[in-house]
């Protein structure tokens, strides 16, 4: 049985599917298509042995991700029952070239042979044999040394995908060799290509041995080996993690795998795919892959369609209904705080949106009212000048950090479940129903002694109530 170590890709924090995704919680970690996350679904389609007519099995994933995002991967792949081989933080976005060479090296360090396969964590394969059946066709040429990347078959003209030209048509999805790289096309352009049947859409997925894919950095992109190296060389372990140094990551070039490597690499062979794919790019994707119904319909449980046709409605809050009533390929998606109206035609334009909203310094544009924590979460219900009402939700067995605020008192109302605080010197239980007053200054600290997750109200009073007024004097997640 041949093992594959699989590198999920899960650092980004794309624009097009806002308000939903933003960069503080971005649509890998979203429930978009089906009941699991993006990133819980690739992380479940490469993962178990056994698979595939030749046994296919897949070692624990090495995940590379971002410190924000470190406690979020941990409780999806604990939620999938997945144990991570490991989860490299990167200290800074530096596109896709420097993760993936500092997997290779982490990898090779330890099994130069090591068969690694490289993919994004927010694409929908829905046919997961199908996949691993072109894996496996993919390990003959990664078996003689080469660098093998994966091509979509085309079902129509897409101007928001590369494409990979390959010499001939192909029926059996059997390895090819790559003619060149072609950028994003304008319409004309997609249309002679998607016809030509010699194009595939660029997956971004790739499959090397270890060692043979730190070999082509070092032959195509020299600059991005001694800072990665040294990035790596300097990481240390935090809980389960492993931090790459700040410093020499930070003079890790700024530069895609493709443009770093793939594009000058005279080794790559590619594998046609025939079977469902999206990188759910843009809404007008999510409204595919969700299934329109007979008018070209796709409402949520939050949403109704009257008289409409070829329309997207969606809502992800429980206290917000949104109505369509004679819509015609409009698409409209509304969170608890922001809604988004649009043509389903400029789909690729919702970037634009958040960048309007960054201009005029609107929070929406990069952060939910709901802010994940690595003991659970807590949403803003209501801001005032000198007061702030929090709803928050704690894990079991979980604990916020020992701290104290030099500008706000805070009232705590337990609503569900039992909570141990301490304030100062007193530990008390707290159950349902009961609450605690935690004096301005007083070092307190809120935990969740049961099996099921503690949910109570806050309430913030003072002269400051943003979130940096905290000092943390113990914290079991070590953060700073």
């Amino acid at each position: 049985m041949v093992t594959i170590t699989p590198v999920l890709l899960c650092g980004g924090s794309g624009t097009r599917l806002w308000p939903l995704s933003r960069k503080s919680y971005p649509k890998q970690f979203v429930p978009l298509v089906g009941e699991e996350t993006l990133f819980q679904a690739s992380a479940r389609r490469l993962h178990g042995t056994g698979l595939g007519a030749g046994g296919l099995g897949f070692a624990a994933p090495v995940v590379l991700t971002n410190a924000e995002f470190r406690f979020i991967v941990a409780e999806q792949l604990g939620q999938a029952g997945i144990d991570p081989g490991a989860v490299l933080i990167e200290p800074e976005g530096r596109n896709t070239a420097a993760p993936i060479l500092a997997a290779a090296l982490h990898l090779a360090a330890t099994d130069p042979e090591a068969v690694m396969l490289v993919a994004p964590s927010d694409h929908v394969v829905p046919d997961a044999p199908a996949f691993h059946a072109a894996i496996e066709r993919g390990l003959g040429p990664v078996s003689e040394g080469r660098l093998v990347t994966f091509g979509i078959t085309p079902d129509r003209a897409e101007t928001g995908y590369g494409y990979l030209e390959i010499a001939a048509p192909v029926a059996d999805g059997a390895p090819q060799d790559l003619v060149r790289f072609v950028e994003k096309p304008d319409a004309a352009r997609a249309e002679a290509m998607f016809g030509s049947g010699a194009f595939l859409w660029n997956a971004g997925i790739f499959m090397a041995r270890a060692a043979d894919m730190a070999a082509a950095f070092r032959h195509h992109a020299p600059d991005l080996c001694a800072p990665v190296e040294a990035a790596l060389d300097r990481a240390r372990a935090d809980l389960g993690f492993l931090r790459l140094d700040p410093a020499a990551w930070a003079a890790a070039p700024d530069i895609s795998v493709d443009y770093a490597v793939m594009e000058k690499a005279g080794n790559l062979s590619v594998v046609p795919f025939a079977a469902a794919w999206s990188d759910l790019g843009g809404w007008d994707a999510v409204w595919r892959e969700s299934g329109p119904d007979a008018h070209g319909v796709v409402a949520t449980d939050g949403a109704t369609a009257i008289d409409c046709r070829d329309t997207l409605l969606r809502s992800d809050s429980d206290r917000l209904e949104i109505v369509g009533i004679g819509l015609d390929n409009i698409m409209a998606i509304a969170t608890g705080d922001a809604v988004l109206v649009a043509d389903m035609r400029r789909a690729q334009d919702v970037k634009l949106a958040v960048a309007a909203l960054k201009a005029k310094q609107a929070p929406q544009a990069t952060s939910f009212p709901k802010v994940h924590r690595p003991w659970g979460w807590f949403e803003s219900l209501v801001i005032g000048g000198r007061f702030q009402v929090k709803r928050i939700l704690v894990h079991p067995g979980a604990a916020l950090s020992l701290q104290s605020h030099h500008h706000r008192s805070e009232h705590w109302i337990v609503v569900e479940g039992t909570a141990r605080v301490t304030v100062d010197d007193a530990v008390t239980l707290v159950t349902e129903n009961q609450s605690v007053y935690i004096p301005l200054g007083a070092v307190h600290r809120m935990e969740n002694p049961g099996k099921l997750p503690m949910v109570l109200i806050e309430v913030q009073t003072g002269a400051y109530v943003g979130e940096d007024d905290i000092i943390r004097y113990e914290d079991v997640y070590a953060r700073g």
